[in-house]
């Protein structure tokens, strides 16, 4: 069977992007972010745009995929009654990699910003109301 020239420079392209963009964008111990709190993280420009381009879509359609097995494996999961673990496995681990990580970053969580930014708010709030 013959390729077409078209589809052998897209796989091509596919590869190399594959190759180029390293996988601890898609890795990630969640026991390790556990342990160590919040994230303090300074990705390099190149990491966010593959981030952006390529881990971003791709944890969607995991997250939607995730959630389409769910609903297909929800009667076998309640009569077994784990329905709560799949469902953290196939829909809210990959929705915290796509949407709460931070650009760039390998690590789902806050970032030592985001957890300074809290205190200073809770501080304001705290000096408005005694006030």
């Amino acid at each position: 069977m013959k390729i077409m020239p078209r589809t052998g420079r897209l796989c091509a392209v596919l590869m190399t992007l594959c190759l180029l963009l390293p996988q601890s964008l898609w890795a990630s111990d969640p026991a390790m972010v556990a342990q160590q709190g919040a994230v303090d993280e300074n990705p390099h420009w190149f990491a966010m745009v593959g981030d952006f381009f390529v881990a971003r879509p791709l944890g969607l359609v995991l997250t939607a995929g995730g959630t389409a097995l769910w609903l297909v494996s929800l009667p076998f999961t309640l009569m077994a009654g784990n329905a709560g673990d799949t469902a953290d496995t196939l829909i809210l681990g990959p929705g915290e990699q796509t949407f709460v990580r931070c650009l760039g970053c390998r690590q789902s969580g806050y970032t030592y910003a985001d957890i300074d930014q809290r205190e200073q708010r809770q501080q304001r709030e705290a000096t408005a109301a005694s006030d």
